[in-house]
């Protein structure tokens, strides 16, 4: 069989935007099926009902949970009890709550840190013992595993420690304004609140503040199918795709010159800059592109009306991108294999992008 890749983004609607991604390939005539984060719980059917009709299979060799917010997390339940497994990657905060007792303030004993961090992680610890019962084995996706074709490329496990530990769930030490509940509250307003302001071409805007700890988390993963760069991020943001970014050589990628990039977090303003697209993507051109260099896809519902952001939209077309985002539909994005389904159309550039 001639080797091929395709991967699809399923639609997540809901009033909030998830991910549900498939991805099917062949390297030398061995196919896998490779499925990143599952949506809500009602995705999972769908998902499920995709493996089936347009994979013909029921087999899944990887599944791999990004992050453990429940708009990635929950779908992957329906995977786990209605298809057969061959490994579940997923990063457990409580494994290492031995090796980082002494920096949390608030927390004496190493079991009552590991039962708090279950806890505050109840979803993905719910997937484990799901694993655990339906006899999947689970592996730890951190900086350099290896998952079939893809390499995890962030975060590393130091970083992904100090998220843990700098994460609202789990706060190191008490901090005055968070106590009160003042700085969760303050950075929520400054993240929703934006005001649109007409733009010449090539302007580029992104605010100061990155994305959350949480997001940050995300198990960021790369491959090169068929001679097509393939970089994966979930939520990740501005210091996960840096640091992916730093350990590109190890993995023979010399950026830019990727075929295809998932635009963070359903396209937030948070989780990019200018700085972190020039790196993955290349400069910005002095005019338009005619014809585009590369796919970027964006998992965004509908119903959402925060993403994706203009801000984020032109970025992509000012790197010479094919934008293209769920919003109701199913995407695939394949080399080597047709399904004869319609073109998706790039998405216009926006006149005017989001500004504090």
């Amino acid at each position: 069989m001639t080797d091929f890749v395709e991967i699809d983004f399923l639609a997540v609607e809901t009033a909030k935007s998830g991910d549900a991604i498939a991805v099917r390939y062949s390297v030398n005539g061995a196919t896998t099926v490779h499925v990143v984060d599952g949506g809500f719980l009602d995705t999972g059917d769908k998902l499920v009902e995709h493996l089936k009709t347009q994979y013909q299979t029921t087999h899944v060799d990887h599944v791999v949970l990004t992050h453990t917010d429940q708009d990635h997390v929950n779908g992957l339940r329906k995977v786990l009890e209605q298809c057969t497994v061959g490994r579940l990657w997923m990063n457990r905060p409580w494994l290492y709550a031995d090796e980082l007792i002494h920096r949390f303030e608030t927390y004496n004993s190493v079991d009552a840190l590991r039962r708090r961090l279950r806890t505050v992680y109840a979803a993905a610890a719910s997937l484990e013992e799901l694993a655990v019962a339906r006899g999947v084995p689970i592996s730890t996706p951190l900086q350099g595993a290896s998952i079939g074709s893809f390499t995890v490329m962030a975060p590393s496990k130091a970083r992904y420690l100090d998220l843990v530990v700098e994460s609202d769930k789990t706060p190191a030490a008490v901090d005055e304004d968070k106590a009160f509940g003042l700085g969760s509250l303050f950075t929520k307003a400054i993240k929703s609140v934006a005001n649109l302001v007409k733009a010449v071409w090539a302007h580029e805007y992104f605010p100061v503040e990155g994305t959350s700890s949480e997001n940050e988390m995300s198990v960021v993963q790369y491959a090169n199918i068929c001679d097509r760069r393939i970089l994966l991020t979930g939520d990740t943001g501005r210091e996960g795709l840096a640091e992916a970014a730093a350990y590109a050589p190890y993995v023979g990628l010399q950026l830019p010159g990727l075929w295809m990039f998932q635009v963070p977090h359903h396209g937030g303003r948070h989780n990019v800059n200018t700085e972190v697209l020039d790196t993955w993507l290349g400069g910005r051109l002095a005019n338009p592109a005619t014809t585009h260099s590369f796919n970027a896809l964006c998992s965004s519902a509908k119903a959402d009306e925060h993403h994706p952001k203009n801000s984020v939209i032109r970025a992509i077309h000012h790197r010479g991108g094919h934008f293209a985002a769920t919003e109701g539909k199913n995407l695939c994005l394949a080399q080597g294999i047709s399904r004869g389904w319609t073109p998706v159309p790039q998405w216009p550039y926006p006149e005017e992008q989001e500004e504090d």
